[in-house]
């Protein structure tokens, strides 16, 4: 046999063992994709739904939709369905693939603590920072993240890039240690003014988040404004207001004093600054709690560039001092690692803002990787997108990534 055919069937026996092992990784893939309701038929948004012994799951969107992958190793794990204010829900994986209608309904937990049990709203919260180590997992762990942020001008969404970034954390006790793009995604560019953060988007997620800067609790008038239940436990609604107006919203445990959700509202005295966000914490395997879900939009004014300034007068219109802009985040935690062999990171050193990390466009991970179910917040920024030039999104990732 000569040296050509010997190549030929070398070539041919690695397909067909490279096809046989993308059939039975297709095969081992179980698509776990649903819909949570109360009792209702109102959906129930950033609900916890997965295999919490492994670490596997996701949260619902806001139309109370999910989607995640199992392997046939899960078949006889069980899934739990929780969510702040209702009555945890559980089921097997088999059972759950045998369904045929994937429709669950959460029954709402009503409680009413006793107040004379209660200490001062001040005291809980800073009990609950007190103990935020503890509470959260505080050894380093890699997160595997889905960042989308869609860049706003002139109240019309006209840019959008998605990364894959694997992060080093140590939970909101700490900082993120490190973190790498691993894949990046973008809609073609529309934008005429393109104003560029200083570093990524990322790291304003953090900066962003009262667990991690730790903000002057006495700066803060506490009061609670509801009780509610989570996961066996009675769960305290605390506001803090400042006289500038702004707030955050904590939902503390009343046994534990685990934080699971955090919301953030503030006011810039700047040209129309305004910030919200919106954080939720999720229990691991071993009880503690790690970001799950993540949602923030950021809303300002830049002064308007002369050559926006010409165009204006140009096409008859009134010339403008300022152009409205904003960014819209989300963000969605999609796998947890706690394995030391795996929490090496190049690490990214630069300072930039994300839509510079300039990482080779893999279409074969965009198709494969489980994306969340399309929300009506996520159409309405790409319809927004797709109605400046009729450019379907799918065209418009396919030519912008291009390198």
């Amino acid at each position: 046999m000569d040296i050509f055919s010997s190549s030929i069937k070398f070539i041919y026996l690695f397909i067909i063992v490279f096809l046989s092992s993308l059939s039975v990784s297709a095969q081992n893939r179980i698509n776990i994709e649903g819909v949570v309701y109360d009792e209702y038929d109102y959906p129930i948004p950033y609900a916890s739904i997965g295999i919490v012994k492994k670490n596997i799951g996701t949260s619902s969107t806001e139309e109370g939709t999910f989607k995640f992958f199992v392997s046939n190793n899960e078949l006889s794990d069980v899934i739990e369905i929780s969510s702040i204010g209702y009555e945890s829900f559980e089921i097997t994986v088999q059972n759950f693939i045998d369904l045929r209608d994937k429709t669950f309904i959460l029954k709402e937990k009503i409680t009413t603590l006793n107040e004379v049990s209660i200490e001062s709203p001040k005291n809980i919260v800073k009990k609950a920072f007190k103990k935020l180590k503890d509470n959260t997992i505080n050894d380093k762990h890699k997160l595997g993240i889905l960042y989308r942020r869609w860049s706003v001008e002139d109240k019309i969404c006209r840019y959008f890039i998605e990364q894959y970034i694997d992060v080093l954390d140590r939970g909101p006790s700490s900082y993120i240690q490190a973190f790498d793009v691993q894949h990046s995604r973008t809609s073609s560019d529309y934008r005429f003014i393109k104003n560029e953060q200083d570093r990524h988007a990322l790291q304003f997620m953090e900066l962003n988040n009262p667990l991690r800067n730790g903000p002057s609790v006495g700066s803060y008038s506490w009061k609670k404004i509801e009780d509610t239940y989570y996961e066996d436990e009675d769960v305290l609604v605390l506001e803090g207001t400042q006289n500038n107006g702004n707030s955050i919203t904590l939902y503390v445990g009343f046994e534990t004093s685990k934080i699971y959700k955090v919301e953030k509202n503030t006011i810039s005295m700047n040209v129309g600054k305004r910030l919200n966000a919106l954080y939720i914490y999720k229990n691991n395997n071993k009880g503690k709690l790690y970001l799950s879900y993540h949602k923030r939009q950021w809303e300002g004014a830049v002064k308007t560039p002369d050559h926006i300034k010409r165009a204006m007068l140009q096409a008859g219109k009134k010339e403008r001092k300022y152009i409205p802009i904003s960014y819209r985040h989300e963000v969605f935690v999609l796998d947890l690692n706690d394995e030391k062999s795996k929490m090496k990171l190049n690490s990214e050193s630069l300072q930039q803002d994300m839509t510079l990390y300039k990482i080779p466009y893999d279409e074969n991970f965009w198709n494969n990787i489980s994306l969340p179910p399309e929300t009506k917040f996520y159409l309405k920024n790409i319809n927004e997108l797709e109605s400046l030039y009729d450019v379907p999104i799918e065209t418009q990732f396919k030519f912008s990534n291009i390198r």
